[in-house]
């Protein structure tokens, strides 16, 4: 299960990596759809607008686990290149101890904002309960998403993507059995789809650790290991919090962009709800890369490989590009083929807007898939600050066009609002990459010090 990727050849690693975490978050995006789906099908359009309506503010919570919990990994498969098995068990209990924290801070977080955000969010009058029973759901189950999130990410860092793979096929199918049981049969709509989604992932979080425990003898705790350790818990906060804030600063623009879409009506936040989560499977491919990148810098930068880094960086930008091309071409000829998963065929209003959607953003797909690749490497070598100030021109893109441009331009400006955010944290990206690269050279290349002395 186990896979050190500091040998062997990259484009095979990085795609033999890469593939479970794919499929994984087609599964992923899969019973994220399905709820859409079976809301949108059995309980109506105004439910369907409520779930979407606090997309952008899942997304914000969300993003930050996600974030936090991966750059928490990414010390450990630092640790782990370097061989040193010791340091991964202390770092791995210490990630436990913070997530238990992380999981304290974020659900009394929730629990009291939760009603002031949506408000701020513009949510329509006539949706908003709905909209609270659902997302007030799910952030009642932060503490499984958060440790689910966190063992997934732990074994990633190891080298196994497969084993998160079939979790998520198993939470998948889970969901999909609870969210059909809770809102055909009991008729709890948007509640029950956030019950079914908490339970899976309750269920989900318990098998990963116990996998963890059985099969992970690298893992193996000793009565020593259990202590916390200030100095590590310092070096991994020093990761989490900063991937876990650029998510989060760049959820906070699709919250700012959200509000703005919620002023457009129950058709506009329709079609937005709907775009967005095809748009979320069309993407995954270069997200998948990006989060196979931030495992593979991480094992040989502990390894202190520069070449294999360069290498393995420049190979998957051409992997996320060509996934792009095949997504563009899904985007183009299919849209309203796939929006009529999530309505009815009669709901012409609502498709239409999709189309429009997905055709402008397709356009600027070749940007989306450096984003990932470039930001998750970045973060990978231990730069998580620079990666974060890449979420800020991101909220900046999503702001102006929500706060200027929706109001002028009305629809047209949302569908080029993620666009403007992706090509903003691109053009700081790219120089950001290279001078890491240069400084690493300086730090890992015996021949540079050498000359310097």
């Amino acid at each position: 299960m186990i896979r050190d990727l500091t040998k062997g050849k990259p484009v095979k690693l990085i795609i033999s990596f890469c593939l479970p975490i794919m499929l994984g978050q087609i599964f992923q995006q899969f019973y994220n759809m399905v709820d859409s789906i079976i809301v949108g099908r059995f309980a109506g359009t105004a439910e369907l607008s409520a779930v979407g309506s606090t997309g952008s503010l899942n997304f914000l919570v969300i993003g930050f686990v996600s974030g936090f919990t991966t750059g928490l990994s990414i010390p450990l498969s630092r640790a782990f290149g370097e061989g040193n098995h010791k340091k991964v068990r202390q770092l791995y209990i210490n990630t436990i101890y913070l997530t238990a924290l992380a999981t304290a801070v974020l659900t009394a977080a929730t629990y009291f904002l939760t009603p002031g955000v949506l408000r701020v969010m513009n949510t329509p009058e006539e949706i908003f309960s709905m909209a609270y029973d659902y997302i007030g759901t799910v952030f009642k189950g932060l503490a499984a998403i958060l440790f689910y999130n966190l063992f997934a990410c732990v074994m990633r860092a190891l080298g196994d993507s497969k084993t998160p793979l079939l979790l998520l096929v198993f939470s998948s199918l889970l969901n999909i059995v609870l969210d059909l049981f809770f809102v055909i049969k009991l008729k709890m709509a948007c509640k029950g789809v956030a019950i079914a989604t908490v339970t899976a992932q309750m269920v989900s979080a318990a098998l990963a650790f116990v996998i963890i425990l059985k099969r992970y003898d690298i893992l193996r705790l000793t009565r020593e290991d259990l202590k916390p350790q200030p100095a590590l818990c310092g070096s991994l906060l020093y990761n989490g919090l900063p991937m876990a804030l650029q998510l989060s600063v760049t959820a906070t623009g699709a919250v700012m962009l959200q509000s703005a879409v919620n002023t457009l009506g129950e058709i506009a936040i329709a079609a937005v709800t709907v775009a967005s989560k095809i748009q979320l499977f069309l993407v995954m491919p270069a997200e998948s890369v990006g989060l196979t990148m931030a495992t593979y810098c991480g094992q040989n930068l502990g390894a202190a490989k520069l070449d294999r880094i360069r290498e393995g960086i420049i190979k998957a930008l051409l992997i996320s590009e060509a996934y792009n091309i095949i997504m563009m071409a899904v985007a183009y000829f299919f849209a309203g083929d796939l929006a009529t998963l999530f309505v009815p065929g009669d709901q012409t209003e609502v498709i239409s807007l999709v189309e429009k959607f997905l055709h402008t953003c397709l356009i600027f797909y070749p940007g989306l898939a450096l984003l990932f690749p470039l930001r998750n490497s970045v973060q990978g070598l231990g730069y998580s600050i620079p990666a974060m100030l890449a979420g800020v021109f991101e909220l900046a893109g999503r702001c102006i066009m929500g706060l200027v441009a929706v109001p002028r331009f009305g629809f047209t400006a949302v569908c080029f609002a993620n666009p403007t955010a992706w090509i903003a944290a691109v053009i700081l990206l790219l120089p950001v990459l290279l001078i890491v690269l240069n400084k690493l050279k300086k730090r890992l290349d015996p021949g540079v010090r050498a000359e310097q002395k």
